[in-house]
């Protein structure tokens, strides 16, 4: 008899499966007590605390999460190297980031596969000022691939199953981390942090998701950390624009304040959203920040029993 069980998660994604993402990094380290109000936010914890992101990848694998999203978001070289951490060390602890997810899925024994995507945030990230959620940063297309390209290597090196980029921004970003990734041989997926039709940079989604039609790379395309109602016409434009599946994992609904480092507002999310999301054309959906795992618990019993 001829297996079903997809041998990679790139497989899984184009045999049109529902893939279930965890929730945030960042909320489910707060909740076990951890202070990330730091620059580093969870990639300190990588340097101080690995257990602890274990921990968190763990606890979201329980509840019924396939992927775990690495907590090298917030980890580049340059801001290891405000805190004092040579590139050597740095680049140990991208690598580490890729390992701790893999120690989860082996610790959870799921009885199912289990992926490992390795986060690639935008440069907006490293400089902890809000700056990703509103791109134009002032640098060329060249600059920020200088940028990313060391940062993907590493991660590719480690091992993942697949490269998120993620909570990009700007269009002008990722054509760059498309170059950036170009040849590593590992499958990307590429999502936009959205503002209703447009990207945080104000580019129409059909321009910026169109970058990604031709790139062999990419498994799929769509977005992350929005707010849950932006999620399905943004997926269904792109399936529609580049015929690759769609990934999508919105935040909680509330918005962020960079000045005031807090969110505000009220959560919208809801499980039963996510059945929207795979009629739309969404393969791999979950969570961003404020979503948690009881958040992910709801949306995989959903998506299975769907």
């Amino acid at each position: 008899m001829t297996s079903t069980v997809p041998s990679s998660l790139a497989e899984a994604v184009s045999a049109g499966r529902a893939v279930v993402l965890d929730g945030g990094m960042s909320n489910q380290l707060e909740s076990a007590g951890h202070d990330l109000s730091d620059e580093l936010w969870s990639a300190r914890l990588l340097a101080e605390r690995p257990e602890a992101v274990t921990e968190a990848h763990l606890a979201y694998f329980r509840a019924g999460a396939d992927v775990a999203i690495t907590a090298s978001y917030q980890a580049t070289f340059e801001g290891f190297g405000k805190r004092g951490i040579g590139r050597d060390r740095a680049a140990e602890l991208l690598a580490l980031s890729v390992e701790s997810a893999r120690e989860a899925a082996r610790r959870a024994d799921a009885g199912r596969p289990l992926w490992v995507a390795a986060s690639v945030g935008p440069y907006g990230a490293m400089l902890a000022d809000g700056s990703e959620y509103r791109g134009r940063y002032g640098l060329s297309v060249a600059e920020l691939e200088a940028f990313h390209r060391p940062r993907v290597e590493v991660l590719a090196a480690a091992g993942p199953d697949v490269l998120a980029l993620e909570t990009v921004p700007d269009a002008d970003e990722a054509a760059a981390l498309l170059r950036a990734v170009r040849g590593l041989g590992v499958p990307v997926w590429l999502s936009y942090s959205v503002d209703g039709d447009r990207t945080r940079a104000g580019q129409p989604l059909a321009e910026a998701f169109a970058l990604a039609a031709d790139a062999d790379e990419v498994i799929a395309v769509g977005v992350n950390c929005c707010a849950p109602q932006d999620v399905a016409a943004a997926v269904a434009t792109a399936v529609r624009v580049t015929g690759r599946p769609a990934v999508a994992y919105p935040n909680s609904g509330e918005s962020w304040d960079a000045a005031a480092r807090s969110w505000k507002g009220d959560a919208t999310f809801s499980a039963d959203q996510v059945r929207g999301w795979r009629e739309a054309g969404a393969r791999l959906i979950g969570g961003c920040c404020r979503v948690g795992p009881e958040a992910i618990a709801g949306m995989a019993a959903t998506l299975r029993a769907g």
